[in-house]
């Protein structure tokens, strides 16, 4: 089945050449030109990714993504001309599953949106546990012996992929990769940050050591009965 792509692009002739490049690998496409006109294609729920500039005229585009966020977790590139880390950052942790700078290779464009989609093909629910802690990545809830814990949308992606390689250390640099979903150019220290998150919804909040630091290494979860 040819996946759908929207394309969320002001300028046209960029917004033109990703059309065709995408039609020739086989990608089903749809254009809009401005934020307000994008977002209403994207919440028809037709779309498998989304191409999204982040400066567009009427919405811009980190308002695009935020509304879309609301009610969907259909899979979002951002396009943009601006190459901050701060940008980044901030497109990633509204919801972003990735980042590029214009002007990109084509052959690039292509590789990432193999990825996303690839990363983000349903799974099989699943429940992991540890310590007490119960993760099901169906309804998308933590519990920590009953006890709901409310995560946002990294903390809960950055706890499921500790757990899926529960009693392995895992680098900053490995969960930047898998969890942030990009090629990390700046200071790993986001991944500090998310952690500090989570030690205070769930080893401070239910004293207990569920994350362990393994100084100059990263961080594992262990399964301590």
């Amino acid at each position: 089945m040819r996946s759908k792509i929207l394309i969320i692009e002001d300028e046209e002739k960029i917004a033109r050449f990703i059309e065709l490049e995408l039609g020739y690998e086989g990608y089903t496409t749809t254009k809009a030109f401005d934020g307000r006109t994008g977002l209403e294609l994207a919440e028809t729920g037709e779309f498998d990714l989304v191409l999204l500039d982040v400066m567009l005229p009427q919405l811009s585009g980190m308002e695009v993504l935020r509304r879309i966020r609301r009610t969907s977790s259909v899979p979002i590139i951002m396009l943009t001309a601006r190459d901050s880390v701060t940008d980044k950052v901030s497109g990633l942790d509204s919801g972003a599953n990735d980042y590029i700078t214009k002007p990109f290779a084509i052959e690039e464009l292509l590789a990432r949106i193999r990825t996303v989609l690839r990363n983000t093909t349903p799974e099989d629910a699943v429940v992991l546990s540890a310590s007490g802690l119960l993760l099901d990545t169906d309804r998308h809830t933590v519990t920590m012996k009953g006890k709901p814990i409310d995560l946002t949308k990294r903390e809960f992606d950055l706890l499921h992929f500790l757990l899926k390689n529960k009693g392995i250390v895992i680098s900053r640099e490995t969960l930047l990769g898998n969890v942030w979903g990009f090629d990390f150019t700046g200071e790993t220290n986001a991944v500090d940050v998310y952690i500090r998150f989570l030690r205070g919804k769930i080893d401070e909040a239910f004293n207990i050591k569920f994350i362990h630091t393994i100084r100059g290494v990263g961080y594992v979860i262990k399964d301590e009965k």
